[in-house]
């Protein structure tokens, strides 16, 4: 969850006067926080997760499945839902979620009641708490409308209706996708608002098309108005199909799980270890292969994200010299890390190889008030981004009990992992947020990447790992992440031993690109030979240091067991389900375009496998659904 802002914001003419005053008082804020909590340690360590959810309705006389725009009317039902919840089960009372807006009016973004820890029967209650999160959202949706975590809407932006109630498209924000789709959240309207700023007309966004039998070669998007493509001949692509609005990524679902550190210095070991994870778990949590009603030769959404939230002017990204603009910036604001920011030996500066630029004021007051020279950069590298909006009744604030300033700044770079300070006047702790992952179909599916994501960082900690890659390394991976098939089908760069440089190893000595070499998901996940373990050996190392009742462990197993399927390629990904599902539809002609029919039976057969009416057993572990039927409504 973002940061909130509430009241109007400033024109952006005028935000400019104040961007200065936005960074000053923004560090003064960080530094009042490190000054206070940089020797705080032994915070228990608590977890929570935070899924997007979109609503679909359904119009089975015209066989047609549509995203329903009544984020607002559904988050304003939903207290009276709450309140008889409380009157009728007090003993729920403590278990209701909260729920929040989200950049689609299509979207809800919903946490839990409270954190848990790491304990066998926190982690066994993760699904039946994403299970009553979801029941209880269905109470005030109508009879034909379905709560999904589905991470992109197939048809979003397709010729046609795929809105409930139905906008067209009017092209002054979009040539596919009407205005009316953005939720009203000041942030997310901002952020388009800097997209027109700063860039030349709308964002280009070319996604590769998957060609099928009858694909027409060269396949040239036939969605694209003629004088649009003749004013945009220089910048698209044949095989491509064009996307041309924030909300193409933006309108994306994902999984996103939070870890509460016991220190500063944990939190920091955790960021770094995390990083060269992203990747692997984007590709196995793969789930979007279809975009504005093509099947795509992408399987997920990072790669758009990227695109669609680059506010970078054209100095910025390298096409013009530098005049107007400070720095030329090789990342968008969505992007994977720049660097690392542990103080452990076994961070090597030769690791953090990024050619990202910094703040250099601001990296000179961080260092020159006792903040360590990587914590100083990771700050400064972030304080080259304008706020995305400044609001009027926020501009000047208590700096010893707000981090309003710093957030707008830190909140708003959308980066693969992040490190979240302490918020002033609050119990909780140094956190590290894990954001790749897509979202998945089923509860019992991010459920078990949920509980995989926290063992994992459990076994970091525990048993002093070492997973440091070249930067570089980690951003191609990210790339490959992205392609289609990427789980089965790609290599990725990975550390060849985990084990910490601290501990005895034959690694000791090696220079960083002989610490590495490309592995598949499957050697990554489950082990490679006698000397990597794979992330799911750590994990079960891990698990052998605790006292667990087998019954207890043959039910985290079945979570493991689809991990562990996923990455070696017993079982499907979300997106390979989808993909096959499609090309073996009676009305799919083998063109790569799935039409409204083709829709309608994919988000009903997908509504099906999650309430489990409809067995997925190429999708879902073999112990799925028996071992956590009680999980069910």
């Amino acid at each position: 969850m973002g940061l909130i802002m509430h009241g109007s914001a400033l024109d952006p003419d005028d935000a400019r006067l104040y961007i200065d005053h936005v960074y000053e008082h923004g560090i003064t804020q960080f530094l009042h926080i490190w000054n206070r909590m940089k020797t705080r340690h032994s915070d228990e360590f608590l977890w929570g997760d935070e899924i997007e959810y979109m609503i679909l309705s359904y119009d089975d006389t015209e066989r047609r499945a549509n995203l329903s725009l009544r984020q607002i009317e559904v988050l304003e039902a939903l207290p009276k839902v709450f309140e008889d919840i409380r009157t009728r089960s007090p003993d729920k009372a403590a278990l209701l979620p909260s729920f929040h807006e989200e950049f689609g009016r299509y979207m809800i973004e919903g946490i839990p009641a409270f954190p848990l820890t790491d304990s066998v029967s926190d982690l066994l209650s993760v699904e039946s708490k994403m299970r009553y999160r979801r029941d209880v959202v269905q109470r005030v949706l109508k009879p034909n409308e379905r709560l999904f975590t589905l991470t992109a809407f197939p048809r979003l932006g397709a010729p046609g209706v795929f809105t409930d109630p139905h906008y067209e498209p009017t092209g002054d924000y979009s040539y596919f996708l009407p205005v009316e789709i953005l939720g009203p959240k000041i942030q997310y309207l901002a952020m388009n608002d800097l997209l027109v700023r700063r860039r030349p007309g709308k964002v280009v966004i070319n996604v590769p098309i998957f060609f099928d039998t009858n694909t027409p070669r060269p396949f040239v998007d036939p969605t694209i108005p003629q004088g649009v493509r003749e004013s945009l001949k220089n910048v698209l692509k044949d095989d491509h199909i064009l996307l041309d609005a924030h909300a193409f990524g933006g309108g994306c679902c994902c999984l996103q799980v939070t870890s509460q550190a016991s220190d500063a210095s944990q939190g920091r070991r955790l960021y770094d270890a995390f990083a060269p994870i992203a990747p692997i778990m984007l590709a196995l949590t793969a789930a979007s292969p279809v975009w504005k009603g093509y099947l795509t030769d992408v399987d997920s959404r990072w790669g758009i994200l990227t695109d669609c939230s680059d506010e970078r002017t054209e100095e910025e990204r390298g096409l013009k010299p530098l005049s107007k603009s400070k720095y030329r910036i090789p990342k968008s604001r969505w992007a994977g890390i720049s660097s690392y920011i542990s103080d452990t030996p076994d961070n090597k500066r030769e690791y953090s190889d990024t050619t990202m630029p910094y703040n250099e004021q601001v990296y000179n007051r961080l260092l020159s008030n006792g903040v360590d020279e990587l914590l100083a950069v990771h700050i400064a590298r972030m304080y080259i981004r304008e706020p995305i909006t400044i609001m009027t009744d926020m501009l000047h604030q208590d700096d010893e009990n707000s981090a309003a300033h710093f957030e707008s700044i830190h909140a708003t770079n959308w980066q693969s992992v992040r490190f979240k300070i302490p918020p002033p006047g609050s119990s909780i702790g140094w956190r590290v947020e894990f954001r790749s992952m897509e979202v998945q179909l089923t509860d019992f599916e991010n459920a078990a990447f949920s509980v995989f994501m926290i063992l994992l960082s459990r076994a970091i900690t525990a048993l002093d790992t070492n997973f440091y890659i070249p930067i570089s390394k980690v951003d191609l991976n990210m790339v490959r992440a992205q392609r289609r098939s990427a789980v089965t089908e790609e290599k990725f760069w990975f550390r060849k031993s985990v084990l910490s440089t601290n501990a005895p190893s034959s690694s000791q000595d090696r220079a960083p690109e002989q610490e590495h070499e490309e592995m598949s998901v499957d050697e990554i996940i489950n082990g490679k030979g006698k000397t990597f373990p794979g992330l799911l050996g750590l994990v079960y190392v891990y698990l052998g240091t605790l006292d667990i009742e087998p019954v207890e462990m043959d039910k985290l197993k079945v979570y493991l067991d689809l991990v562990k399927g996923r990455a070696n390629g017993s079982l499907m990904t979300v997106a390979t389900w989808m993909r096959n599902f499609i090309r073996s539809h009676p009305a799919y002609a083998h063109d790569s375009v799935v039409n409204e029919e083709i829709n309608y039976d994919l988000i009903k057969a997908l509504d099906q496998i999650e309430r489990g009416i409809l067995r997925a057993e190429d999708l879902l572990p073999a112990g799925y659904p028996a071992a956590t039927a009680d999980c069910r409504s």
